[in-house]
């Protein structure tokens, strides 16, 4: 999805940093987008869009108190993106832990007058800090955006599956990774599942594969999640339909990532949403991120989520 950067007073960014915040699932958490989540030995991680200048995680015990931490990644110490002249950003990250390592997958934009490419740090810890491989793994052009990108490893075939693409030319892509998981070793060709913008998600559950997805534009009220399923992480898709959706309070929530409570096995879904926000945009305040509890009827469908039952 698009960048969106706001001002962060000094004073409330370095109180973020020292004390940890509280909420209720359901709450807004902190100012952000992009959601990625992790699970590591009982800690719960999100990797979330900030400035733009960097990559920094939040992490959590238990849902409700979230804690900010050093950057994984400065745009400053990756060499590779300094080139054009304009000014790049980073946004959309996603965290994978595989080879007893954290793999940061990363969109550097804009598109123009330079294509967008996806890089990949490689880090010790899941709140790092992380070193970046030294070169893109996915460099876009041709119609092709190469941004938001996703990485699955299929439990079923042991493979390792890369999604990205979207927004301008709203297009899906995958590819295999080769097993250093910093090079993709080929692509595979899918389907474009209906409605499909940007900000896809690949998650299994009980023998179905759920392709999620951004659909609308980022910043007004058509944004928001909807999703297909399959019995192949590669499709066919069979749309099932909306999950996630503008309402009186919450406008345009998108982008966002499911992951597992250990605790009961639950499922939750992390995204990002406009507050405060009237009629149907397009919007100019910070987006915030938050958390909502996933449930599946009898037949495996995700029901629909009420932002403001949470």
């Amino acid at each position: 999805m698009k960048l969106r950067l706001w001002p962060v007073a000094a004073a409330s960014f370095l109180l973020a940093l020292a004390a940890p915040l509280s909420a209720r699932l359901g709450d807004s958490l902190f100012k952000g987008a992009d959601p990625a989540a992790l699970v590591v030995n009982g800690q719960f991680w999100l990797y979330p869009t900030g400035e733009g200048d960097e990559l920094s995680a939040w992490s959590s015990p238990d849902l409700s108190t979230w804690k900010s931490h050093d950057p994984l990644l400065r745009l400053k110490d990756i060499s590779w993106i300094r080139d054009g002249g304009e000014r790049h950003y980073l946004w959309a990250p996603d965290m994978l832990a595989a080879n007893g390592k954290y793999y940061l997958y990363y969109s550097v934009g804009p598109q123009n007058p330079t294509p967008s490419r996806l890089g990949v740090a490689v880090c010790d810890k899941p709140e790092g800090p992380c070193a970046d491989s030294g070169k893109p793994l996915f460099i876009g052009g041709k119609g092709f955006e190469a941004i938001d990108p996703m990485v699955f490893p299929d439990p079923k075939s042991h493979k390792t599956y890369l999604y990205a693409g979207g927004s301008k030319g709203a297009t899906l892509r995958v590819f295999e990774l080769a097993p250093d998981l910093t090079t993709i070793a080929q692509e595979v060709k899918v389907d474009q599942p209906p409605g499909f913008t940007e900000g896809v998600f690949m998650h299994y559950r009980n023998g179905i594969y759920y392709l999620s997805y951004s659909s609308g534009k980022w910043d007004d009220a058509s944004y928001s999640v909807r999703y297909a399923l399959s019995l192949s992480p590669t499709g066919p898709w069979k749309y099932a339909g909306t999950i996630l959706q503008s309402d009186k309070k919450f406008k345009g929530p998108g982008h966002h990532a499911f992951f597992q409570d250990p605790r009961d096995g639950s499922w939750l879904m992390a995204y990002g949403r406009w507050e405060h926000e009237m009629g149907d945009g397009p919007y100019t305040d910070a987006r915030k991120v938050a958390l909502a509890r996933v449930t599946y009827g009898p037949t495996g469908l995700i029901q629909p989520i009420d932002m403001e039952a949470q």
